[in-house]
């Protein structure tokens, strides 16, 4: 990969020397980099014309489409039959205005998720990061309640964490386990003026303000966003008008995903990256396994082939997607275990039968959530919107808590590690070059493969809700290959 593509990873890892070492080899193939070389690369700009003397603003290959005109064709394109069906016009990707619109119809107004209750277990314990231009605190309250609150203090504004800043008492606290974002804390504590807030949110001091008539201290608290867990994962509605909860939103994934006591599970993984591409970019690529051929030729599609995978019947509120391991991995793994040896990176999760132990379940519930059952880990992606062409994005990887006390539990990490970084670079690469593409003359608007459903569903999605509804409420369910 060339020094200046344009996407930045920030390694977040407890073992740094590994990354380097992984990255070096995966990425880079070349011999005797230095360490200061490859975190040169890494810290490249999140700008995907930092090599090009030309912006989007300048070339003038893709002009401004009106908000409404996008909605139309996305529309037009999503009531095509999946086997007509075709790629989005490139200002889906690259309007400002687009881009505001669906902050406003659709982010704000579904359900999110921040985080996994494994990364704050203890009182005191927070997460922060900004959303849509919300500074937001989760944090675990002395009740061991979960809570989602603004990080704006209610005296003059100040984020009471900005970027850069933890709390353990009143003093800087590391980062919690390696966790990004993570830290502990007994109050929060604004720096600007000492305002000092419980745990949830409630001010429980404020120095010279007897002479302000009629204040009254119960009256001013860190504004509380609704919020909800559902297997483990903390979901937030920043308008609060959610009309379902998470678990009436997924019922039909919750069901499945049961066996994998996901609430249970721990994070052991977390990198965070800044990637120079649109939000529904990443998702795609998330979604479809036709890529599987291409981008990961080496890495995923020796043990589950494009052409295996397949997509479930169309439903409101998520994707449901199945990769299935080749026959000869299959006999692989049952060969080894016949001898008491291990063929996945960890431990297998205990319960799963028949093909649960056979492939990976991969899903996407709308708008954002990402995320994959395998037979021995889940892995989750936290996506953060910052623009048409900018998002930062976690990828986390997360297991039993039985399996960090496996005697080869180091061992196995490094190995998941290597493999998670290799298959991830890969995806942040194709990303990168694919939103490039849209703001060049030579665009052409494409033909979706079979393999692709995914992206087709997608669109019936944002199709929907500019409708103001969801997938398969005024419309028949498509039908799912299988």
């Amino acid at each position: 990969m060339p020094l200046s593509h344009g996407f930045a990873r920030r390694e977040t890892n407890v073992f740094p020397n590994l990354f380097l070492q992984s990255l070096s080899f995966l990425i880079f193939h070349m011999v005797n980099m230095t360490e200061t070389m490859i975190r040169q690369a890494c810290a490249g700009s999140a700008d995907p014309f930092a090599s090009s003397a030309l912006s989007p603003a300048s070339t003038g290959a893709q002009p401004d489409l009106p908000v409404e005109t996008i909605l139309d064709e996305i529309a037009r394109v999503a009531d095509l039959p999946m086997g007509e069906s075709t790629t989005l016009p490139a200002q889906a990707y690259t309007s400002q205005a687009f881009f505001n619109w669906e902050v406003e119809n659709i982010f704000r107004k579904e359900w999110l998720c921040l985080g996994h209750v494994s990364q704050i277990p203890n009182a005191g314990d927070f997460l922060n990061l900004d959303l849509l231009g919300e500074p937001l605190i989760v944090i675990r309250d002395k009740g061991n309640d979960i809570r989602v609150l603004s990080r704006v203090c209610p005296h003059r504004a100040m984020d009471i964490m900005p970027p850069g800043f933890g709390y353990d008492g009143h003093s800087p606290a590391d980062p919690k386990d390696g966790k990004p974002g993570c830290g502990n804390t007994r109050l929060l504590l604004c720096p600007y003026h000492f305002w000092t807030f419980e745990l949830d949110g409630r001010l429980k001091a404020c120095a010279e303000m007897q002479q302000a008539e009629g204040f009254n201290r119960d009256d001013w608290t860190l504004k509380p966003f609704r919020s909800e867990i559902w297997h483990g994962f903390i979901f937030v509605n920043l308008d609060g008008d959610a009309p379902y909860t998470v678990a009436e939103q997924y019922k039909g994934l919750g069901d499945y995903i049961a066996k994998w006591n996901l609430a249970e599970m721990e994070m052991i993984i977390a990198n965070e990256w800044d990637c120079p591409f649109n939000w529904k970019v990443l998702t795609e690529n998330f979604m479809e396994s036709y890529h599987h051929a291409g981008a990961h030729a080496k890495t995923l599609q020796p043990m589950m082939p494009a052409k295996d995978t397949w997509t479930e019947p169309e439903q409101p509120h998520f994707i449901r997607c199945h990769l299935p391991l080749k026959e000869g991995i299959r006999n692989q793994i049952r060969d080894m275990e016949s001898r008491g040896e291990q063929w996945d990176t960890f431990p297998p999760i205990a319960g799963l039968e028949g093909e649960e132990r056979y492939e990976w379940g991969l899903f996407l519930g709308f708008p954002t959530f990402k995320f994959l059952v395998a037979p021995d880990c889940a892995i989750w992606y936290r996506t953060q919107p910052l623009g048409p062409n900018r998002m930062k994005l976690l990828t986390t990887l997360l297991v039993p808590p039985s399996t960090p006390k496996h005697a080869d539990y180091s061992a196995m990490l490094e190995k998941g590690r290597k493999q998670a970084i290799e298959f991830h670079l890969e995806d942040m690469e194709v990303c990168t070059a694919v939103q490039r593409g849209f703001y060049a003359s030579g665009y052409q608007r494409g033909r979706l493969s079979h393999l692709e459903m995914p992206i087709w569903l997608i669109q019936r999605y944002l199709a929907a809700r500019s409708r103001g509804t969801w997938p398969t409420f005024d419309r028949p369910a498509a039908p799912g290959q299988r």
